[in-house]
């Protein structure tokens, strides 16, 4: 009885780090686009796979190795590429989306750890979120009233007369739904696979919001940035092509199946703790 009843006490401070850096990553993601294009943003974006793969190594869900390294090069080279020769470059704009990239490394990280690991009783994705989801509120409000010129709330054409806030509240609403159901989507993915399966999506994702901001917005889209992009992209098939023959070499060797005993799934990381576990019992 004391040990659920301090389980139900310290779990919601074991998901304040989690729900604090997906509140910096969405809101400091959202600041950079006050500066630098949607564009720009997001192809500055996909080096969140270099953070993910660092915050990887420090939480023992990856093993470093030459291999990743390279990869690591490619994509950033892919970055260089894409920021090269930008007309538009604001400095503050690009430290605000690498600062996100890095939250956004640390939050998957924690979160395919909160949600797999046994001990923290939220597998659920439903639960985790709900668990999640107050602290990300709360933490988006104060760094709202920080960042956001609150003295120019009544006079921007969003809230300047009824039908204006009514539009405006209908369009939070409609996406606010939509971010909903896709931060749900992401979790559902990241406890029954990993982080890898959300990056995949994440590169199909970012590839569509350039299209869209191209064709829409009219954002500029140079040769050079289109190769960057592209070469991030190989970047990150190829750490996933990487994850895919590991986990295949590992179904193969014997020794490992005492390792998997505690997976779900064949795409997941295995925590390197946890395997230690494994060898300690054997």
């Amino acid at each position: 009885m004391e040990g659920l009843l301090y389980k139900r006490w310290t779990l919601p401070f074991t998901v304040v780090p989690t729900a604090l850096g997906t509140a910096l990553d969405i809101n400091l993601s959202n600041v950079s686009l006050v500066f630098i294009s949607v564009t720009f943003a997001t192809m500055c974006k996909s080096a969140s796979p270099i953070f993910l793969l660092l915050f990887a190594f420090a939480f023992r869900l990856e093993t470093p190795s030459i291999q990743l390294l390279g990869i690591i090069l490619i994509i950033s080279i892919g970055i260089l590429l894409t920021v090269a020769k930008e007309t538009e470059f604001e400095f503050w704009g690009f430290i605000f989306v690498m600062l996100a990239d890095v939250m956004s490394g640390f939050r998957w990280c924690m979160t395919q750890i909160l949600l797999q690991k046994e001990s923290y009783g939220l597998k659920d994705p439903i639960t985790f979120m709900s668990h999640v989801a107050p602290v990300m509120a709360v933490a988006t409000f104060i760094l709202s009233l920080i960042m956001d010129p609150w003295d120019e709330f009544k006079r921007n054409n969003y809230f300047n007369n009824s039908w204006h806030v009514f539009r405006s509240c209908l369009l939070m609403l409609f996406g606010g739904t939509l971010a909903f159901f896709m931060v749900l989507t992401e979790y559902i993915l990241v406890s029954v696979t990993s982080a890898v399966t959300v990056t995949i999506a994440g590169v199909v994702k970012e590839a569509v919001t350039i299209l869209v901001a191209v064709f829409y917005f009219h954002d500029q889209f140079t040769w050079l940035k289109g190769i960057g992009l592209l070469t991030i992209m190989i970047g990150v098939s190829l750490f996933n092509w990487y994850k895919y023959q590991k986990l295949q070499k590992g179904h193969t060797n014997e020794n490992d199946e005492a390792m998997l005993l505690n997976s779900n799934a064949a795409a997941k990381y295995v925590i390197l703790e946890e395997m230690d576990d494994v060898d300690d019992e054997i």
